[in-house]
């Protein structure tokens, strides 16, 4: 098993995604903007918007090392710009301050693609520590097929809170959901500092 699948790398890549896209907190937001949706309505947009999200981050998982070669851009860079925005965001999830977005009846605006497939679900930090990932990968089969199946798995998370969005709602409660962004944002800031402090490992190191 170890050789066709990095165990460590998975739960890194899945639990890193998870908290940055952040499925429960994605509940109340996603009600918001479907609000004039019927049922059907809703559970096509949730599809949408996943698909959407996943389109962008494997688009940047395959193509993002080139760019970054292109820009002359090192990976220690790379995880420290990351780092920084990782926390930006952490800090965003500790303090609750997260753009209220208003929900629209108009049939011609596409709302599962743009906001909430991006830049809500798919969005800078998703797709930063996607890049790292891939970058830090040592090109194995086992590595590939880990950081596939974490972002494949966050990602069926993200349809499963969105499709149950309504349970999930009424189970958590608003503050169980407030509970839950505050848990996830303290994580996040933990993995924000890991970046940072690995990456001035490596500039002291290729110093």
């Amino acid at each position: 098993m170890p050789d066709v699948l990095d165990v460590h790398l998975f739960a890194s890549v899945f639990i890193t995604l998870f908290v940055i896209m952040d499925p429960p907190g994605t509940v109340p937001i996603f009600l918001g903007l479907t609000s004039a949706m019927s049922r059907a309505q809703r559970n096509r947009a949730a599809r949408q918007a996943v698909a959407v999200a996943f389109g962008v981050i494997v688009s940047f998982a395959l193509f993002g090392q080139s760019l970054l070669s292109y820009m002359h851009v090192s990976l220690p860079a790379l995880q420290a710009s990351g780092g920084l925005l990782l926390l930006l965001v952490a800090m965003e999830l500790l303090t609750g301050k997260m753009e209220e977005v208003k929900p629209s009846g108009n049939v011609n605006v596409n709302v599962a693609l743009v906001p909430l497939g991006t830049p809500l679900l798919a969005g800078p930090g998703a797709i930063v520590a996607t890049m790292v990932f891939v970058t830090q990968a040592d090109g194995t089969t086992a590595d590939w097929v880990a950081i596939a199946l974490g972002v494949l798995a966050v990602h069926v998370c993200l349809w499963l809170a969105m499709r149950f969005a309504n349970v999930i709602h009424r189970i958590l409660g608003e503050s169980g959901t407030i509970l839950v962004t505050r848990i996830a944002g303290l994580l996040l800031a933990a993995i924000a500092v890991q970046l940072v402090a690995d990456a001035v490992e490596a500039f002291i190191k290729a110093a």
